[in-house]
């Protein structure tokens, strides 16, 4: 038993590989250390929440040679690699530009992002990052090329307090508000009617530390930031997003985060290509080829896992991990589909993003990568 990771680095290397899941801020330090001592790492996203700290930790997977991979899950499912399959083809031409949008869900986000651990900047990252670094490495892996010039456009523009409804009057907790039953983002909605409809599961389960049921969701509703109003709460990341990239032979990809949709993280995808495109709606592909406009056919791929427990984001879980053993079982780094270059170019094209949209201007990626990567 380790009481904290720095007691592992101090003894001998005795296992092969770790995998390092502590909060966003906290991977630096022990990818370094761990890269040194020469274990194979597998290390969840953002793999850090800076330029310099991402360079930082590749640098040192590429100087101990050690098989390194990031938990870029959306890589890995059956449904990306049919669309990569598909896209590499050639069935639908060179592609010229990819619309992707991630609907993260109206309550998913008022948990995670607005009451939950990545609301705030200073103590996790922001939310381009902290939510959708998978998906900017997502489009720059299907479409294959090099990204050269980034723009963004993006606020909190919606849970703040000058939207509260006035008919919440002065409450500041939802268990205290009039109109907790009607309003969407209520937390007696999203945590205690669903303890009361027999469901502990996430996101119940992350609210209190003692085993949810009325009694210890109701205490975490009345003392903790889970049951704060989301127009009272201390948020100030992003709560809408739009990225726009442009590849080095002139395709383009805009994508969209978006708080405010029914569905949870099922993204939505358009590939346009020369001879035809691709309709992705997050469980199936539609093709439809020019030459034979009225002959679509639709691919449904699915995870062997997608009924157990193991299917997690699409399977993207189960065959992340297989990928990343088996790459430690024949020392081939080449087994894994998000390596330390692949990786640091993707995060530093969201680094580019957030500065655009902070800085309002078009940020050209090609110095940003070449100082990281030399090309």
């Amino acid at each position: 038993m380790f009481l904290h990771w720095t007691e592992i680095v101090k003894r001998d290397k005795f296992a092969d590989a770790v995998v390092i899941c502590t909060p966003d801020a906290l991977h630096v330090e022990p990818c370094i250390a761990f890269a040194n001592k020469g274990y194979h790492i597998l290390v969840e996203k953002p793999m850090a929440i800076s330029e310099e700290d991402c360079g930082n930790i590749v640098k040192a997977a590429q100087d101990n040679k050690i098989i390194f991979a990031v938990g870029h899950v959306m890589r890995y499912t059956p449904y990306t690699q049919k669309i990569k399959e598909l896209v590499d083809s050639g069935i639908i031409g060179k592609v010229q530009s990819i619309q992707h949008v991630e609907p993260v869900g109206y309550w998913h986000f008022a948990h995670s992002y607005v009451r939950g651990n990545w609301k705030r900047e200073d103590v996790a990252t922001f939310s381009l990052m902290a939510k959708s670094c998978h998906d900017i490495d997502w489009i720059r892996y299907i479409m294959g090329e090099r990204c050269t010039k980034v723009s963004s456009f993006g606020s909190l523009n919606y849970f703040k307090k000058q939207n509260k409804p006035k008919e919440a009057g002065n409450a500041t907790r939802c268990l205290d508000c009039p109109i907790q039953d009607s309003c969407p983002y209520s937390a007696t909605k999203i945590y205690l009617d669903a303890v009361k409809r027999g469901v502990t599961s996430w996101p119940v389960h992350v609210i209190t530390s003692s085993d949810p049921d009325i009694e210890s969701v109701t205490h975490a509703l009345k003392t903790g930031p889970y049951g704060v109003c989301v127009y009272e709460s201390d948020n100030d990341v992003c709560d809408n997003q739009v990225v726009n990239m442009e590849f080095e032979n002139g395709q383009t990809s805009s994508f969209t985060m978006i708080a405010f949709s029914e569905e949870i993280c099922v993204r939505k995808t358009r590939i346009y290509g020369t001879l035809g495109e691709l309709n992705c709606d997050g469980k199936s592909i539609r093709v439809v080829d020019f030459r034979k406009p009225n002959e679509p056919i639709t691919y449904t791929p699915e995870s062997i896992f997608t009924h157990s427990k193991m299917g997690g984001h699409g399977g993207g879980d189960w065959y992340l991990m297989d990928s990343f053993i088996a790459a430690v079982a024949a020392n081939n780094q080449d087994l894994i589909l998000s390596g330390p270059n692949e990786t640091l170019e993707s995060h530093l094209l969201v680094f580019a993003a957030e500065k655009s949209r902070r800085e309002n201007r078009v940020i050209s990626t090609v110095d940003i990568t070449k100082k990281y990567l030399g090309h």
